[in-house]
């Protein structure tokens, strides 16, 4: 089943989030405007709209509150995606040149920040507190965590338990609080919200874990960028960590890796590609990514029998098995 079949139901509301989105980054100030809508019009996936939607029919489903978290959720992420842009150095995201690769880095930097800006001006409008200590504290472990993906940087002596934690900040907490929130703000019970939420942490971390797969196997049309950004750039994924733990393969790709570094990521990888490919951390990576979309679907067990819940459930299977 493709993504766009399981938003269908939901096309009308997705289509309000779409032009609120476009709304909220238009601004008189025109090269951030530019920049952000750059961004914007590159398209995406709106995993996270959609989870705030969808949670949000466990409660009292009103469009014009679900607007309020899920547009800036959306807006937290897009922000998060310039910065990671400018530390990578990455010049394509989704087919479509970066904004530090139209513009540079400075204006990259600015935009990041106003599209962080903005979010918290419409996420002010809903007067929940505890909407508002959720989200701030999931922008505090955002940050945490992507300072923690740069002092890992072509670290090759980190174990799993520093990738998870790492993952968990940079991605999961994310989709986990758009679940959460959404049911927070449809006055959903705290028992749903919470389930929602465990439902989303472990959706996230398997959506993370298929990223780091694709970016090895998947083709440059597949994911937008070149395959092997990742390890150019110095990230250590969960493949590579587990490769790395391979005795046959270690040196040899020990050495690739040091080759890497050396030159700044400006050099062949695929001879770091195959010894990955050829080692078990591949199919241990795609194992433990199952194991996070079974807990994914047992969180869902208890939530009533909504067509919301078997939308979550088709996007669990969909984040399982992606290659896009």
């Amino acid at each position: 089943m493709k993504l766009l079949d399981m938003y269908a139901k939901l096309k009308g509301d997705i289509t309000q989030i779409e032009k609120e989105l476009e709304r909220s980054v238009t601004f008189e100030h025109k090269l951030l405007s530019e920049a952000s809508l750059h961004l914007l019009k590159a398209g995406g996936k709106r995993l996270r709209p959609v989870f705030v939607l969808l949670a949000g029919k466990f409660g009292r489903y009103n469009l014009e509150v679900m607007k309020k978290i899920a547009v800036p959720l959306e807006l937290i992420h897009m922000a998060s995606l310039v910065h990671d842009d400018v530390i990578d150095d990455a010049a394509t995201r989704r087919g479509q040149p970066t904004v530090k690769a139209k513009w540079d880095n400075r204006v990259a930097m600015y935009t990041g920040d106003y599209i962080f800006g903005r979010a918290l001006v419409i996420a002010t409008e809903l007067g929940n507190p505890q909407i508002h200590q959720v989200l701030s504290k999931a922008i505090v472990q955002m940050g945490i965590g992507e300072m923690e993906q740069i002092r890992y940087f072509f670290n090759t002596d980190q174990t799993l338990r520093h990738y998870l934690l790492r993952i968990r900040r940079k991605t999961a907490l994310l989709i986990a609080v758009s679940c959460q929130l959404g049911a927070i703000a449809a006055d959903a019970d705290r028992e749903t919200a919470n389930r929602l939420y465990e439902y989303g942490y472990n959706v996230g971390m398997a959506f993370q874990i298929r990223d780091d797969l694709l970016d090895l196997f998947g083709t440059e049309k597949q994911i937008g960028k070149p395959p092997g950004s990742d390890i150019r750039q110095g990230n250590i994924t969960l493949p590579v960590i587990l490769a790395l733990q391979d005795e046959a393969n270690r040196e040899r790709l020990l050495v690739e890796i040091a080759r890497i570094r050396e030159h700044n990521g400006n050099v062949d990888t695929r001879e770091a590609i195959e010894l990955i490919k050829n080692s078990k951390g591949i199919h241990v990576a795609e194992q433990l990514a199952a194991k996070y979309v079974e807990k994914a679907l047992a969180a869902l067990k208890e939530l009533p029998s909504l067509p919301a819940k078997k939308n979550l459930s088709d996007i669990a299977h969909f984040v399982g098995k992606r290659n896009y």
